[in-house]
């Protein structure tokens, strides 16, 4: 039997809560079912305001509008993460100016931060790769220090910790994703957490396409208007219904989630032990909501091989994201690049399949820790309805590659 690198979990009750949502007249967004999400996230996790959102994409686009992103600000975030991360502040007009990786986690080096702030910096946005923590302690106390806003990158970090804390709920901003392959999923869809006071009252009328209509609603106001910019960020009734039965369930994917999690990490550790690769390390002060599971490999072309060892055996595992500072986008549009980072070269690249092309590169833009998790970084399948026998079979395949 094949196993899948994911499977998205039903708990049941999806489809009942979608035709609740239908047959109750009121399918935009804003309804019963938005509200009660909302109110489970706020009252769980302590977030100060959370608006639910169509994905995380928009909810990261909201936290540009909100941190007043202007062309010629600049922004710092790992080139180790999804583009999403930066395309939201890049469609304001910022420069990115890509951070390295921590040598033992994905997450941003913090000792790496300060020196790359100029006075145009304007946000930090770190992102909890895998749902583990960032140092947040630090980058707070960086961010205090020089008068900047963090936006936090939670998309893999729903039920994760620091010090006690929910992820998404330490810097100004915070923004989730419920896509299919999160924990808990509702198709497409996000949050965005509003934790420090001020951007709250703006944050509903950008939700709510630039209007004061939750304010009305709510008898605030005795009509509404088009009072800043914004955008239909809201997600209709059906997105959240959808959520609404993952929520009910959240422990219970949790539990199962943290299992098998615990389950690989067992099973692999004699490999890790021998140094033919590395296991995730979870911070003292950080959780783990098990998202991903993940290897490091000692090189791209042992990773390739892996790959090809385990797809012969009907399983699938997918490497993550390529380095950011290497795209072809940021690489030839130097406007959204810091001005010590302009100078290119072309120089040649072996791909994964083995051939060689030439591709353009930043001269000077060093950042080799995120080169090696784009590199050697190595997810295994981890979802809710994957059996211990499946789990044990990835484990034993991975095992007869490396020592037969």
């Amino acid at each position: 039997m094949k196993i899948p690198f994911n499977k998205p979990f039903l708990t049941g009750n999806e489809a009942e809560y979608i035709r609740q949502a239908v047959y109750s007249g009121k399918l935009s967004g804003n309804g019963v079912y938005t509200r009660k999400c909302q109110k489970f996230f706020e009252d769980r996790y302590g977030f100060r305001k959370a608006l639910m959102t169509t994905s995380c994409t928009d909810a990261l686009e909201m936290a540009a509008i909100l941190c007043d992103i202007k062309p010629g600000d600049e922004v710092i975030a790992p080139s180790y993460t999804f583009v999403s991360s930066v395309l939201a502040f890049v469609r304001q007009g910022a420069r990115i100016v890509f951070c390295d990786s921590c040598k033992d986690n994905p997450d941003i080096d913090p000792d790496k931060i300060e020196a790359l702030i100029t006075p145009k910096t304007k946000v930090i946005v770190p992102v909890h790769y895998a749902g583990v923590a960032c140092d947040m302690d630090r980058i707070m106390d960086i961010a205090a220090r020089h008068n900047l806003l963090v936006v936090e990158d939670a998309a893999q970090a729903i039920d994760s910790y620091y010090k006690g804390r929910a992820l998404g709920s330490i810097g100004h901003l915070g923004c989730f994703s419920f896509h299919e392959t999160k924990n808990i999923i509702a198709g497409e869809g996000g949050l965005l957490t509003i934790n420090d006071p001020r951007f709250i009252r703006r944050s509903e009328i950008i939700w709510e396409k630039g209007t004061n209509r939750s304010e009305f609603f709510r008898g605030e106001v005795n009509k509404y208007g088009w009072v800043d910019t914004g955008s239909s960020f809201l997600p209709s009734e059906l997105i959240s219904a959808f959520l609404w039965a993952q929520i009910e369930n959240l422990d219970m994917i949790q539990t199962r989630r943290k299992e098998l999690w615990l389950r690989y990490h067992a099973g692999l550790q004699e490999l890790a032990d021998k140094g033919c690769l590395t296991l995730p390390v979870i911070p003292d002060y950080a959780t783990n909501n098990a998202h991903i599971f993940y290897v490091v490999c000692r090189s791209l072309k042992e990773r390739t091989a892996l790959i090809r060892h385990l797809k012969d055996n009907d399983i699938l595992s997918v490497f993550h994201y390529l380095s950011l500072h290497k795209s072809a986008f940021y690489t030839t549009h130097p406007d959204f690049r810091p001005d010590n980072c302009r100078d290119v070269e072309t120089v040649a690249v072996t791909n994964f399949d083995g051939t060689v092309t030439d591709e353009v590169q930043i001269v000077g833009l060093d950042l080799p820790e995120c080169d090696r998790y784009a590199d050697c970084l190595l997810r295994l399948p981890m979802y809710y309805e994957l059996t211990d026998q499946e789990c044990d079979q990835v484990i034993d395949c991975i095992r007869d590659f490396f020592i037969g």
